[in-house]
């Protein structure tokens, strides 16, 4: 069965909460390099954006994923999720009152990085926990790994159609809200 994993209710919540929270995430990565490019008319800058919110997971995760091992993951995931929101938050108020500059984008960049360089390998090893027979395991990352090339499409998608009809900052904002979804409850 394609979807055994989905029978473990916390997998089912975290499937679902990841699906909505990582399309946003794939709209504001979008609206952010629009907005740049927009703003800048610079393939550089659009360059230095994209360096700027992945380099720090490069650098940091192989620190970070001692944290997540040794360190709860719930509440990490708690803490990452929170972040996020607020940085996507942040980026939604600027742009929606006009006070967005490039360098705002390019420090938020950096930040959602490091905070992405803790949330990754705690939300990996999250997975374990929610799947209590092992020989479902495989499964349960394959619908994860389907789930991220999934936003990875419908995000961008999404996004196009939103800031062709109301702007960059729409999609920070819807950003802000799928993260919501994607905030583990206390049941895990």
């Amino acid at each position: 069965m394609v979807f055994k994993a989905l029978r473990y209710r916390n997998f089912r919540i975290f499937f679902l909460g990841q699906s909505i929270s990582l399309t946003g995430t794939w709209m504001q990565y979008l609206a952010m390099s629009w907005l740049v490019y927009k703003m800048t008319n610079s393939v550089f800058m659009l360059g230095i954006v994209g360096f700027s919110s992945q380099i720090p997971a490069f650098i940091l995760s192989p620190f970070t994923g001692v944290i997540a091992d040794r360190h709860n993951r719930h509440r990490i995931l708690l803490l990452t999720q929170v972040l996020a929101l607020a940085q996507a938050l942040a980026l939604a108020i600027l742009t929606i009152t006009g006070n967005i500059q490039v360098w705002h984008i390019i420090i938020m960049g950096v930040f959602l990085g490091c905070v992405n360089a803790l949330d990754i390998p705690a939300r990996q090893s999250f997975i374990l926990q929610m799947i209590e027979e092992k020989e479902n395991l495989g499964n349960a990352i394959a619908l994860n790994s389907m789930i991220f090339n999934v936003a990875r499409l419908v995000g961008p998608t999404v996004a196009g159609v939103l800031v062709a009809v109301a702007g960059e900052g729409a999609c920070f904002l819807v950003n802000a809200l799928s993260y919501f979804a994607s905030i583990p409850g206390s049941n895990h």
